[in-house]
């Protein structure tokens, strides 16, 4: 028997619908494979029986309640997307929010993915120490300095007072940091680091604790004999 990928595909959602037929005849709650799996198989198997797209999609908002599926799958499902097989050939269907809520089912506390964040202000690193210094691109393409790296050790074409910079990092946010174009000047903002306070990698100026004796004059040393900039 030659499958074409299709075919298999449709196989796979029809072997997880059947799993979740099967928890869902127990009383067991769907998880959210599961559950996207047992409403594409129907609406397919639907369109098969040569249902009108129309009673299908309203057909779909039927077949699950949030007492259907685990806390919070709901909240995940909010768009499914799939092709169907209709006797005048195949459609795309979008089933958007197909879960809904289940009488007297108390509304989830926790959403997958949600942030939750306190009442009052967050400030970053509010008992680090600071400092600003002046960034030069001396290069001819931009260059980019993400807010987790040593700035000390930021590329060699970006001229500025390394010293200051010791034991320093982007006063950014986590996955963020700050871009410097050729030939331009800007004024960024420094925090130190915290935790252990060693760095080890990035460009090998380092390599080990921020604040033993000795370890940042040996650090500049390295940096101007490798051409860093500010050194």
């Amino acid at each position: 028997m030659n499958l074409t990928p299709t075919e298999l595909d449709r196989l796979t959602i029809f072997t997880a619908a059947e799993m979740a037929r099967r928890n869902k005849a127990h009383g067991v709650r769907l998880s959210y494979p599961e559950a996207v799996a047992f409403l594409t198989d129907e609406c397919m198997f639907a369109a098969r029986r040569d249902m009108d797209y129309e009673d299908i999609r309203d057909m779909a908002g039927r077949l699950l309640t949030t007492a259907d599926v685990e806390p919070g799958v709901a909240e995940m499902v909010k768009m499914i997307y799939f092709e169907c097989p209709f006797a005048e050939g195949t459609k795309a269907m979008a089933l958007f929010e197909p879960i809904g809520p289940a009488e007297g089912e108390p509304q989830a506390e926790l959403v997958p993915g949600e942030i939750v964040t306190p009442d009052e202000i967050i400030e970053l690193f509010a008992d680090r120490d600071a400092v600003e210094v002046e960034v030069t691109n001396t290069g001819d393409r931009d260059i980019q300095v993400r807010s987790h790296s040593h700035f000390f050790e930021a590329n060699r074409a970006l001229h500025f007072d390394r010293a200051a910079a010791w034991g320093m990092k982007l006063d950014r946010p986590a996955g963020l940091g700050a871009r410097f174009e050729p030939g331009l000047t800007r004024t960024v903002r420094l925090v130190a680091f915290g935790g252990n306070r060693q760095v080890m990698g990035e460009a090998g100026l380092v390599q080990g604790p921020l604040d033993q004796d000795g370890a940042r004059e040996a650090a500049l040393a390295r940096a101007a004999a490798a051409g860093y900039l500010g050194a």
